[in-house]
């Protein structure tokens, strides 16, 4: 829908903006041999990997995947199994193309830009592009190479040829991130067109479908806030002995060091039987104690 649209674009923005600051004030190409191509695929790689990450884990649908489980009353037959094989595939594509979108805007930029490929396959241009090839050793002109991403270190007498190379390895940078965004483009417009032709939905109904599921689930997260709010508001009015926010309180409940030392420390989500857990120290106090104890008077006035 439009809100996929927009979050994309702004994870793409986003993605953009932090790949020119980081470029900005981060990259240094070391302009020696060995350590250009791990240095440069570096920040070509890594980068894009922890964005890919990141994408999987702010996903609800990621650990709805994880933590979902079949239902007890579900009867296990292979044309269920073979559902919940292509749902589980249909979701998992959907984390997927969200996730690296953060990643593959991250890998066109730096491609687009060439910083990073230049540093990374700079020692690595045929012979044949110096024009008339120096005699040196095979690894001093491995040297001399990769010393063409950093300019004060080239000798005058390579200028013309360093800049050929550095226009030649920018222009195949440039190639493969134009050839990537194409890639993508025709792999979403695909995907779109494939998902729209094997829908048992039509356009409108699809629309209405999902119009549905965004209000369903926002829906269902006010009634989550408001049920655990009040659900909670019944345990902590236990412990102090008035609800929060409430006028003319009558009195208050003091309680005991023992209460205190008992809602107090880490708390585990706790099981009580087959059907039930405790999400905390004061919920599992409030379940199993009772509310006796020392009561202080609020006077009105």
């Amino acid at each position: 829908g439009k809100e996929v649209i927009i979050a994309n674009a702004i994870i793409a923005i986003l993605t953009i903006g932090g790949q020119q600051l980081f470029s900005f004030f981060t990259f240094s190409c070391p302009c020696h041999v060995g350590q250009n191509l791990i240095y440069g695929l570096a920040f070509l790689g890594v980068p894009a990997l922890i964005l890919l990450i990141v994408g999987y884990a702010l996903n609800n649908q990621t650990w709805r995947l994880v933590m979902g489980k079949r239902s007890h009353f579900e009867k296990v037959t292979s044309s269920n199994r073979l559902l919940k094989c292509k749902l589980v595939c249909f979701v998992l594509c959907s984390i997927t193309g969200r996730a690296l979108v953060a990643p593959v805007t991250w890998l066109a930029v730096t491609l687009i830009n060439g910083s990073y490929y230049i540093c990374a396959v700079s020692e690595y241009v045929p012979v044949y592009y110096y024009g008339a090839a120096p005699n040196v050793t095979a690894s001093e002109r491995s040297r001399i190479l990769a010393t063409f991403p950093c300019s004060q270190l080239v000798p005058p007498e390579l200028t013309r040829v360093r800049d050929e190379v550095i226009l030649l390895l920018r222009y195949q940078s440039q190639v493969a991130g134009w050839l990537l965004i194409a890639v993508v483009v025709i792999t979403v417009f695909l995907s779109y067109c494939l998902a729209s032709c094997f829908s048992p939905l039509s356009f409108l109904h699809f629309r209405y479908w999902s119009s549905y599921v965004h209000n369903e689930q926002e829906l269902f997260d006010e009634a989550t806030e408001q049920h655990s709010r009040l659900y909670a508001m019944q345990h902590v009015k236990k412990f102090f002995g008035f609800v929060p926010g409430s006028e003319n309180v009558k009195e208050i409940r003091i309680p005991s060091l023992r209460e205190w030392q008992a809602i107090s420390g880490l708390a585990f989500l706790k099981r009580v039987d087959e059907e039930h857990y405790d999400y905390s120290l004061l919920h599992d106090w409030a379940l199993k104690e009772r509310a006796n104890g020392k009561y202080l008077r609020i006077d009105e006035d």
